[in-house]
């Protein structure tokens, strides 16, 4: 049977990375919608290629360059933020949400409350509104998958039938680029260097949150909503080789992993053909030229991000939308050559201790709760500004 699917964020990595699995199997996928904020050449190139019903451009400035560029062509050119918030609600079988940002919370939502499959690789969606993006996927009858390749390694290896039989979820993180290195040499790092990670090919902002670790910190919220686990099941070790992409340990002393190539397209193809199996053009794993897979604990003092983020999780409420939006800020400012690589946890610290509101209850909520924290993360930033 013919799958339809919409890709929110469709000019991303996450976004190309599923169209390039879609064109090599055209007779099983059929294109709802694509949406981008602003890339209009990416998204007309895209919508050209691939004929969706819709194409969606989130900047309104755009409006008329893509419906010209798309006259004659059968696809429907829109515009506006509402208007990509409708597309995810149009009720495709299976919804990549790939926008990056707060920007998703709500396409998202409306994914969800239209009941399909959605393929989440949205970090801020969990993160900052887990318990309202869960409860609408209940609520709705809707499907969500892991998309991030820790999480969905997690989904193919966790017995969701028997969760109690389960004592731990380990997730592996690469260490980044300054593993090895001490605090006092991480001092001076410039972006073009936390930027470079060693193994896999990413944008700058999750890069930096790599190589400070907050990006495991998040993965850390992100599985506390995706599976049934208390918070002091979750773990994470160093896996410098980022071939084992994570584990689940059970009861009896199984411990069962996930490994493959670092390459993005193989989650993505688990949940795009889930519940079956698609070929994929990936690397194939080849054991004997790695050699070996070395293991460390984490170091809470040399990476203070991926504490904070821990800490977050046991406070629950707010505390992870305020984390994320100040790790936004305080990472942007680095990227800028604003601020030092080891003031970016300093900022999220200070903004978690300065900033407490009550947890939210509607993604409205969460959308004022993370403004507010960006403007007190702004202030503390210009404190630490080199």
């Amino acid at each position: 049977m013919t799958r339809s699917v919409t890709i929110l964020g469709a000019t991303g990595s996450v976004g190309r990375s599923t169209l390039d699995l879609i064109e090599r199997n055209r007779d099983r996928f059929e294109i709802v919608a694509l949406t981008a904020r602003k890339d209009i050449d990416g998204l007309v190139e895209l919508a050209r290629r691939f004929r969706p019903r819709t194409a969606v451009i989130g900047d309104e400035t755009h409006h008329a360059r893509l419906r010209e560029a798309l006259e004659g062509t059968g696809v429907d050119a829109r515009v506006g933020e509402q208007a990509i918030a409708d597309a995810a609600a149009a009720g495709a079988d299976w919804t990549m949400a790939a926008i990056v940002g707060t920007a998703g919370l709500k396409p998202v939502m409306r994914a969800l409350e239209a009941g399909g499959t959605v393929a989440l690789a949205n970090k801020e969606s969990l993160v900052s509104a887990g318990d309202l993006m869960t409860t609408a996927a209940a609520a709705n009858g809707a499907t969500l998958l892991p998309v991030d390749s820790e999480h969905n390694a997690v989904f193919q290896c966790f017995d969701a039938a028997r969760p109690g039989s389960i004592r731990r979820v380990i997730l592996t993180a690469s260490g980044g680029p300054f593993r090895c290195r001490s605090r006092e040499e991480m001092r001076a790092v410039t972006p073009a260097e936390a930027v470079a990670h060693p193994n896999w090919s990413m944008g700058a902002k999750i890069s930096i949150d790599s190589a400070t670790l907050m990006n495991k910190g998040l993965e850390l919220i992100e599985a506390y909503h995706l599976f049934p686990v208390e918070a002091d099941a979750l773990e994470v070790v160093i896996h410098p080789q980022s071939v084992i992409h994570s584990l689940v340990e059970y009861v009896d002393g199984s411990v069962l992993a996930q490994l493959g190539a670092p390459d993005m397209r193989i989650p993505i193809a688990h949940t795009l053909a889930w519940p079956e199996r698609m070929e994929t053009p990936c690397a194939r794993l080849d054991l004997v030229r790695i050699g070996k897979l070395d293991f460390e604990e984490p170091d809470l003092d040399r990476f203070p991000a991926l504490g904070l983020a821990m800490q977050a999780l046991v406070a629950g409420g707010a505390k992870p939308a305020i984390l994320n939006a100040a790790n936004e800020i305080a990472v942007a400012s680095f990227l800028e050559s604003r601020l030092a690589f080891l003031d970016i946890a300093s900022v999220v610290g200070e903004v978690l201790s300065r900033y407490a509101p009550g947890g939210p209850s509607s993604i409205d909520e969460v959308l004022e709760i993370d403004r507010e924290a960006r403007d007190v993360a702004a202030e503390v930033t210009g404190k630490f500004r080199i």
